[in-house]
């Protein structure tokens, strides 16, 4: 037969069972905001039953049960979602990385615009046609080196917006570091603090969730790949392992990362899309602009001089020299010439004795090459106008017998003006990455520009896209792991009712045994 005192027993586990139960409803209550938490929910057992006791088997049919307990409390929490978080959470923020990089570049180069380089450009060739109207006067000498001056702060202060977005990018990458050494010592500490809970037979159901949410984050900053063992979480990216157990075994560095991308173990996520963000795209954007203004200044180009210019003494052109006699061209003359510094070299300034132009560009001190940053104005002509070299005709002064300058003559300026049309060679060495291997500087720029606009818009719809499927597969997550109210509330009642059932039970139970002991073989006292 069972214990007198059993049905106490049986109360006692289901009042501390459901207590548990309610505990647990609340703590899910209470989380339903916090971030990364997964719901929890107790497994309720039937207890082991026992016989009645006795040397042999009793007769009492069956055996009797002993009420209900909990064996574990536990998370709720899919793998598999896990996973393809990862995978989509990576490509995100690869891509709202370089989304974020290609809009910078759009407002850097401001185009279209009636105040970026191209309108630059455009004045300062239409500076040079008002020039031809009236080459020998100072005003119009000014307003040509003023867009001079404009064009070079452009091409300058556009090649440093872009050095410093480049540093901009190199300083996001070390804050990436950082945070990367930062999780992967966290994942470790939380791996060793599980082992030591789990390993005493309870849940670390909480620990669990903050290891998971650093997970996610560092799923953002790079390719990850994780795998559970009993020791902990092993987390690698590529083939680069960051955390083995209790163990950070890589502490990483801005140079681990440019290795990992040059490698290919790093091919995806923040850090990824920072590192082609200013390697791919800001290189290649300041190599461009950096080749229209070499091009600009010293390309090769195909100009026509024409008929009646007189060229400086000992000019060479095509192989030729002009001396003599031959400077004076019979025929209009169609030469390849080295940008516009060679051009300005085939005229005559302004001033009072006749004097060879000089380049009219050249280069800040302590710079080797022409480019967006080193651009600048002859400083003679900077300080003295009459050095813009506009005339390509000359006389013989039968007074003095000497040679001098042609008031009026505007076929330089008029030369200078058409190189707006003239064809351009950008890719003299054909190693490609650039927009137009030739063209006008006007159809380069349209189409750096285009390529430009083009990459935005992909890297605006892939983050798009990629922003959908992340929240999708959270969603996902949150429809296993979430904290429903509704749910939690009606489990609450659910515990509730049973705590009661099972509070009544015990004071039964109490009642029965108030009667067997204060109120049984009183008769005859």
């Amino acid at each position: 037969m069972g214990s007198t005192f059993g049905g106490i027993e049986i109360s006692k586990r289901s009042l501390f069972a459901h207590q548990t139960a309610l505990s647990t409803t609340g703590h899910n209550i209470a989380n339903a905001d916090t971030k990364g938490y997964s719901r929890q929910v107790v497994n309720l057992v039937a207890s082991r039953p026992i016989e009645a006791p006795g040397l042999m088997r009793s007769n009492a049919p069956g055996q009797l049960g002993q009420g209900v307990e909990f064996d574990y409390i536990k998370r709720v929490r899919e793998k598999f979602l896990d996973s393809q978080y990862y995978n989509e959470n990576k490509s995100l923020g690869e891509w709202s990385t370089r989304a974020d990089t290609l809009e910078k570049l759009e407002a850097i180069i401001n185009e279209p615009s009636d105040t970026g380089i191209r309108q630059v450009v455009q004045n300062f060739w239409n500076a040079w046609q008002e020039l031809s109207k009236a080459p020998d006067n100072l005003t119009a000498r000014a307003v040509v080196k003023e867009n001079a001056l404009a064009l070079t702060d452009a091409f300058n202060n556009t090649s440093q917006k872009l050095k410093d977005l480049s540093a901009d990018l190199t300083s996001g990458i070390d804050v990436q570091v950082a945070q990367i050494n930062s999780i992967t010592q966290q994942v470790a500490a939380l791996n060793q603090e599980i082992y030591r809970i789990e390993g005493l037979g309870n849940d670390a159901n909480d620990l669990r969730d903050q290891r998971d949410l650093l997970v996610d984050e560092l799923s953002g900053i790079a390719n990850v790949s994780v795998t559970e063992s009993a020791s902990g979480y092993a987390i690698r990216v590529g083939g680069i392992e960051l955390v083995n157990g209790r163990t950070v075994s890589t502490t990483v560095t801005s140079q681990t990362l440019q290795d990992a991308y040059a490698s290919g173990d790093l091919s995806s996520g923040e850090a990824y899309g920072l590192i082609v963000s200013r390697d791919s795209y800001v290189a290649n954007y300041q190599k461009q602009l950096d080749t229209m203004v070499k091009s600009f200044v010293e390309g090769e180009t195909t100009v026509t001089i024409p008929k009646g210019s007189v060229l400086p003494e000992g000019t060479v052109l095509n192989g030729v020299t002009y001396t003599g006699a031959s400077r004076t061209l019979t025929a209009d003359l169609t030469v390849k010439v080295n940008g516009i510094n060679q051009l300005h070299q085939l005229g005559y300034t302004g001033e009072a004795t006749l004097t060879k132009g000089e380049p009219f560009f050249t280069l800040k001190a302590g710079a080797t090459e022409f480019n967006a940053e080193s651009v600048t104005v002859n400083p003679n002509i900077v300080n003295n106008v009459a050095k813009i070299a506009a005339s390509m005709g000359t006389y013989q002064d039968t007074a003095t017998g000497t040679e001098k300058l042609l008031v009026g003559n505007n076929n330089l300026s008029l030369v200078i003006a058409g190189l707006k049309n003239s064809q351009f060679n950008f890719d003299p060495t054909s190693s490609g990455g650039v927009a137009l291997a030739s063209g006008t500087l006007d159809n380069f720029f349209q189409a750096f520009v285009g390529q430009l606009g083009i990459q935005s818009q992909e890297a605006s719809r892939q983050s798009t896209n990629q922003q959908v499927l992340v929240d999708q597969v959270d969603s996902r997550r949150q429809s296993v792991s979430g904290v429903s109210l509704d749910e939690e509330m009606a489990n609450m009642i659910k515990y509730q009712h049973s705590y009661n059932a099972a509070a009544r039970v015990l004071t039964t139970f109490d009642e029965m045994l108030d009667k067997v002991i204060n109120s049984m073989g009183v008769v005859g006292r």
